[in-house]
């Protein structure tokens, strides 16, 4: 959750925002054979949406506003939410991939 290197925890994971690094300068796993693919988007997606459909649903039921007002709160939330949870979320699987790699469990799962 630190962005940090999963094996060692000092040196970064990231060279730009979703850009992992080939090497961590620390203790130097290598990162090139990881492959996240599209899963932590998938993820951050569900968890983002469905957090936004359902403030929106009890906006709804509560206030019934205008459909502006509802675009409004949801969208923003949608982007802060999809945006902030990327790089954590990206991390996350790849410390599970260097957890099943030390296990000696197969990276083609």
């Amino acid at each position: 959750m630190l962005l940090r290197c999963p094996a060692c925890g000092e040196g970064r994971l990231f060279a730009g925002f979703l850009q992992v690094v080939d090497h961590c300068a620390v203790c130097g796993t290598d990162f090139t054979r990881l492959n996240t693919g599209d899963g932590a988007a998938v993820f951050i997606m569900q968890i983002s949406g469905g957090i936004s459909a359902f403030l929106a649903l009890g906006l709804q039921i509560a206030f019934a506003p205008p459909l502006w007002v509802l675009l409004i709160v949801a969208v923003p939330l949608v982007l802060a939410l999809s945006f902030g949870l990327m790089r954590p979320g990206k991390g996350l699987m790849i410390a599970i991939q260097i957890g099943d790699r030390d296990r000696g469990a197969s990276p083609h799962v």
